[in-house]
């Protein structure tokens, strides 16, 4: 608790300082149905596609759309995905699969951060709810309704969801995110800078979330508070 106020007072102070409004992107709002098809997706046979020429059924929630969305938390914003199916079982817990077969560890579903895999083997599945990047740091997120095990191999039975991040040039200087609400509290941080060659960011988010509440026995118990940071390196090869 006393991390996650300490984050708040270093958010408020510096985010008159730093921060800048989410700023809506003109080229896409003047994209023709055609401009928007070709649109390039990586998902669906590892390298860039346009969306008119993949053969499967891809959703792409753009970095527009997460712009605009109300959450900051990567399942809420899997809600409006079609065919994928989403449910919060306690304050923490997410069981998320495409096409049915939907549990707390969905192993039918491959999850991916940059290509890299985020399914855990000791439990078979993800842990949604350490999958807390900043919403701002992302660039679109690829969902694929249907296999692609011969490509990607194990767990990509019914889909694939591809979280694909910024790099690190498009994200420099300084963000802060303050949200404080009766159920939920969260605070962020992020700096990115850059030498000649090479460009990084460092962040720190907490977030708290009360506990869930039972229609007969009250108060579930279940309420959470989490801290956590990362990185990441970008680098341009000398001529």
């Amino acid at each position: 608790m006393n991390i996650l106020i300490g984050l708040i007072l270093l958010a408020i102070l510096t985010f008159p300082a730093f921060a800048k409004g989410r700023e809506i992107n003109p080229e896409l709002l003047r994209m023709e149905l055609e401009e928007l098809l070709n649109l390039e997706v990586t998902s669906a046979a590892k390298h860039p596609q346009k969306l008119s020429e993949v053969a499967a059924a891809v959703f792409v929630i753009s970095e527009e759309s997460l712009r605009h969305s109300f959450t900051d938390f990567i399942p809420e914003l899997l809600r409006d995905v079609p065919g994928v199916h989403v449910a919060r079982t306690t304050a923490s817990d997410w069981a998320i699969s495409i096409r049915g077969f939907n549990d707390r560890f969905a192993n039918k579903l491959l999850v991916l951060m940059d290509g890299r895999s985020l399914y855990t083997p000791l439990f078979s599945g993800v842990h949604w709810e350490r999958q807390d990047a900043i919403i701002e740091d992302l660039d679109r997120i690829e969902v694929i309704r249907g296999p692609g095990g011969s490509l990607w191999g194990a767990n990509a039975v019914n889909g694939i969801i591809n979280i694909i991040t910024k790099s690190a040039w498009d994200t420099q200087g300084f963000f802060a995110n303050l949200k404080v609400g009766n159920e939920e509290s969260l605070a962020a941080l992020r700096y990115g800078g850059h030498g000649e060659n090479v460009a990084y960011r460092v962040y720190l988010k907490a977030r708290e979330v009360d506990s869930s509440a039972e229609i007969h026995n009250g108060q579930a118990h279940d309420d959470w508070r989490m801290l956590q940071g990362g990185f990441r390196f970008d680098w341009k090869l000398s001529p």
